[in-house]
């Protein structure tokens, strides 16, 4: 029963990750890091694709061995977050609707800038 939880967990932690790809509003990075450590508990196969993907796996083991972000993925979720708020603004979203994407862009984009920075 545990190994499925955290299938199921690792399952939702990636889709919203790949989701985040797209659409800026989702943050990628820390849902893929959830997606590698929930699959590292519920399914090894799922953990080590994810580890030897060429995009997300540099992601994860500089988290893994250092708890950081490359500067060059911390630029680039900060770069999608303000394009994502400068196309809502632009718009003409309502104001309450910019006020929780700002709340909510804001503590993700605290959360990556506040970890140390790797290699990458």
């Amino acid at each position: 029963m545990k190994k499925l939880f955290w299938k199921i967990l690792g399952g939702l932690a990636l889709a919203l990750g790949l989701i985040g790809v797209v659409l800026p509003v989702v943050p990628t990075t820390p849902f893929i890091i959830l997606g590698a450590f929930a699959f590292a508990r519920g399914s090894p196969k799922m953990a080590r694709m994810l580890e030897n993907h060429r995009i997300f796996g540099p992601i994860i083991v500089e988290w893994r061995q250092h708890g950081a972000i490359a500067p060059k993925f911390k630029a680039l979720a900060i770069g999608m977050m303000a394009v994502a708020f400068g196309g809502s603004v632009i718009a003409n979203l309502a104001p309450v609707i910019l006020l929780v994407q700002a709340v909510c862009m804001s503590g993700a984009a605290i959360f990556i800038l506040s970890r140390p920075s790797g290699t990458e």
